[in-house]
């Protein structure tokens, strides 16, 4: 479980993909402390859980399926780009933001942002299956940072983003167009199906 409040962001220092297709990822996180990356830890990266596979001085590897791979944003991030890194919640830490699993639901895209006195307004379209979980002040993870929605229009959303949020992750570099992780709700994710189990009883 994590909360999408970012603890850091890495480096994509490496990717190898001689495995069949699916790759392994080497990310620099000299922020994040070696207690928190041993081996078989789950960081997400991006809003995408990965499993530490091998530990580094001032970072880890991990391996990406290529379900995960075809399913987020993982496979375009460039060597030397820019990644949001969160380590598992411990029992006692503070839930900053919002319950997240860190699996990815789509892939959505910058539609568009501007200047919001010292914030920054930005407008996301979401893939149009996710848009019945989109919900104004709901809370929504993008790139693996948890935000509050502030209006929905069909499938695409509006957020602030604070100066904070924008130093400390990678979302204050993204351009229109560019593709971002999105997790939906989790609350809203179960309550759809259980409605749905309800109505087709």
């Amino acid at each position: 479980m994590f909360t999408g409040i970012i603890e850091c962001t890495g480096e994509l220092r490496e990717r190898e993909t001689a495995r069949g297709g699916d790759v392994r990822l080497v990310i620099g996180c000299p922020g994040i402390a070696p207690e928190r990356r041993r081996l078989g830890d789950s960081v997400a990266v991006d809003g995408a859980c990965l499993t530490v596979a091998t530990v580094l001085a001032d970072g880890f590897a991990a391996d990406v399926s290529n379900e995960t791979l075809a399913k987020t944003t993982l496979g375009r991030v460039p060597v030397g780009g820019r990644v949001n890194l969160e380590p598992a919640l411990r029992v006692g830490d503070t839930l900053g933001g919002h319950m997240v699993s860190g699996h990815v639901d789509g892939v959505g895209a910058l539609a568009t942002r501007e200047e919001d006195a010292r914030s920054v307004r930005m407008v996301f379209t979401a893939p149009p299956a996710l848009a019945r979980y989109l919900a104004p002040k709901g809370s929504i993870c993008v790139n693996g940072v948890s935000l509050t929605v502030n209006e929905v229009d069909g499938a695409r959303f509006g957020v602030n983003l604070v100066p904070h949020t924008m130093s400390v992750t990678n979302l204050g570099a993204l351009a229109c167009a560019d593709a971002v992780n999105l997790e939906v709700d989790m609350v809203a994710r179960y309550l759809d199906r259980l409605l749905e189990a309800r109505a087709a009883e």
